[in-house]
């Protein structure tokens, strides 16, 4: 009779699998040729169609883990002849599976203080759904509160295709205090919100921002980056802040919607007004009582201009590198390292000349971290910053050799082929995002379609062997649904329809699921240890609402997650796999929170109101917001082509509103 610890042994052997192949693995388990110490896999996840992304093992139907840990990849049967009788046994239900998703610079710490104070748009299609959340969430906030509309979203993602006037937000609120941000481009306040914040006639001007005001010197409530956002950043930190327990609370709130999404873990990139380590109390407090359900690594960024070098010499003698485990640690400096190299973002204005004091003050920088052997992110969306910048990195290598630290630049919408080599050559990263989703638009307005052609250019870095990856730098310029992000990397769409990029520079669904996962590790100094479903690898997985590689283009940055497990625990179930979710939460805090109305992307908790125009594919929200009794019989409801059409389309019930389709008649 075969021994448990024979048995048992075949942990080990399809750990070996990427070594031996899948057919010397079997072998092995048939003839019990390997032995081990006990070590019997507490959960098993069986009868799935798992894409694994290790290339010596694509494709599994199981999965056995334990210490949080994938211990044996393979078939049902290898899989199932570990389990022991502790083991767990979930059936996948021939699903199918992917590994965790990885974002790559997001703001996670910073949005999860605030995620139940914000009344989110992110995914709403509709102005007027949009409008009538905010008219709703207005009239249950209690003074002296604000009601937040902090990013996520763009015009272009309404069917209106436009922001609510100042008018129309001070009509629905006229004594509750109302900041609305879009992207880092501008924003809006009502009356009471300017009068809560103090703004008046005799407001001076900030640096690098306006103030707009009416023929009498009077604020109006708009607010312009131009192009510093800081006047946005200083102008919302005046609001009030939630106290630590609904911060932490808010904070569990975050991370589960992300695990909805099929998150497992992030790359925190600091930010404005994150202040290190105070406004880290309520992660570290969740991940010392390990109720972090999103691994995250931090970044820090420094906080006061002229005083970077002092803050990275403070934090570089009092953290280590990587300290923490493998839910929480740190992760390097940045992406702010000095004031004067950052170039904001804001494409309706020109691109902005950095100061010449720039190389300066970042090599002062930048010789502080390398001598510490600390990573570095570094903000740059222009190809001139990133030139500047690397004339710089050049320099500091030729003194502190920078192999092996694992440092990229984020963004780098125009970055040059000249850039990318000189990055590989210097063994630098590129971290991308998803920002011309929601800027496209406007990048095509200032520069035309050819300049957004590589905007940025995913596929030849990937052709050049760069380190690159993908994430969504949420949650105030873009959402953190990362399917929006991956969808934006298949098709090349904006949000709003405008198709963007030329075939040349858009992804295989593979490809772009790698930016999403394994390609993540080397920017957190990872790599063999996430990103792929392998033995030794972290039990990091998700179950997409439906097949990732079969469904439609337009149906993509609608798939969610009906499973996330992260470390073999199951922090977030649906349907047939809600009854495994591992990870309930008590509701959002305070009871007046529009977390417990809406709950998150697309207003998904009301799929019959404020989301029913947020959570199917646009063709049919289209015809929806026609108005028409039935289908056009000559264009099928095309509506996203009039949208990226240079005609005039806002009025949907017009007959250019159809463009021209019959079903303006019916």
């Amino acid at each position: 009779m075969t021994s448990r610890r024979r048995f048992l042994g075949a942990a080990t052997t399809l750990a070996l699998g990427s070594v031996l192949g899948r057919n010397a693995v079997a072998e092995s388990l048939r003839t019990g040729e390997f032995t081990v110490t006990d070590s019997v896999p507490e959960i098993i996840f069986h009868n799935g169609q798992i894409t694994t992304l290790d290339r010596a093992n694509p494709v599994a139907d199981a999965v056995a883990i334990k210490d949080g840990k994938f211990l044996a990849v393979g078939s049902d049967q290898e899989i199932m002849a570990l389990a022991g009788s502790a083991t767990r046994i979930v059936d996948l239900k021939r699903r199918g599976v992917l590994p965790g998703l990885f974002d790559n610079h997001t703001h996670v710490v910073r949005g999860g203080l605030n995620y139940n104070l914000e009344l989110r748009w992110d995914g709403v299609r509709s102005l007027a759904d949009a409008m009538d959340m905010l008219r709703r969430q207005v009239a249950i906030t209690p003074a002296p509160q604000w009601v937040r509309v902090v990013g996520g979203f763009t015009e272009h993602q309404f069917a209106e295709k436009r922001l609510p006037t100042l008018a129309e937000i001070n009509a629905v609120a006229p004594d509750t205090p109302v900041f609305l941000l879009h992207l880092y481009d501008r924003a809006l306040l009502n009356g009471a919100a300017l009068r809560a914040v103090g703004y008046t006639k005799d407001t001076p001007e900030p640096p690098g921002g306006e103030i707009i005001r009416d023929a009498n010197g009077n604020p109006t409530g708009l607010l312009l980056a131009k192009p510093n956002a800081m006047i946005l950043y200083a102008t919302l930190a005046k609001g009030p802040k939630l106290p630590l327990e609904y911060q932490i609370n808010s904070t569990r709130h975050f991370m589960r919607e992300l695990n909805r999404l099929g998150v497992t873990g992030v790359i925190d990139a600091g930010g404005g007004y994150q202040n290190y380590p105070e406004d880290y109390e309520v992660i570290q407090k969740l991940a010392d009582e390990g109720q972090i359900t999103v691994r995250l690594a931090y970044n820090l960024f420094t906080q006061k201009p002229k005083e970077e070098k002092e803050d990275f010499l403070k934090w570089t003698s009092s953290v280590t590198y990587k300290q923490g485990d493998d839910y929480f640690r740190h992760n390097g400096a940045g992406e702010m390292l000095v004031y004067s190299a950052a170039d904001f973002e804001d494409f309706r204005v020109e691109r902005p000349e950095m100061p010449p004091q720039m190389e300066g003050e970042l090599e002062e920088v930048v010789r502080i971290l390398a001598q510490n052997r600390w990573p570095w992110r570094l903000h740059a969306t222009y190809d001139e910053t990133i030139t500047r910048a690397l004339d710089v990195f050049e320099k500091v290598n030729e003194d502190i050799p920078l192999h092996g630290l694992n440092w990229f630049f984020d963004h780098a919408e125009t970055i040059s082929e000249k850039s990318i080599d000189r990055i590989a050559a210097l063994g630098g990263g590129i971290a991308v995002q998803h920002r011309m989703a929601y800027q496209g638009e406007y990048f095509v307005e200032r520069y035309g379609a050819r300049a957004a052609e590589a905007t940025p250019p995913v596929a030849r870095m990937l052709e050049k062997g760069v380190k690159v990856s993908a994430g969504t730098d949420a949650t105030r310029v873009a959402s953190y649904n990362p399917w929006v992000s991956l969808a934006w990397m298949v098709t090349g769409k904006t949000l709003g329809g405008l198709a963007l990029y030329p075939r040349r520079n858009l992804l295989d669904r593979e490809t772009a699921l790698r930016m999403w996962t394994e390609n993540v590790a080397w920017f957190s100094n990872e790599e063999g240890k996430r990103g792929r479903i392998q033995a030794g690898q972290f039990a990091d997985l998700i179950v997409p609402s439906k097949d990732y590689f079969t469904v439609a283009e337009d149906e993509l940055s609608f798939l969610t997650s009906d499973l996330t497990v992260v470390g073999g625990r199951v922090v977030y179930g649906a349907g047939d796999f809600a009854p495994l979710d591992d990870n309930p939460l008590p509701p959002a805090m305070p009871d007046w929170s529009p977390t417990r109305t809406f709950k998150g992307y697309g207003a998904w908790g009301e799929p019959d109101g404020a989301g029913r125009n947020s959570l199917a594919p646009l063709q049919a929200r289209a015809a929806a917001t026609c108005g028409c009794a039935s289908a056009c019989g000559l264009h099928g409801h095309d509506h996203a082509r009039a949208w990226a059409s240079s005609a005039p389309v806002s009025d949907y019930r017009s007959f250019f509103g159809a463009l021209g389709c019959s079903c303006w008649a019916v």
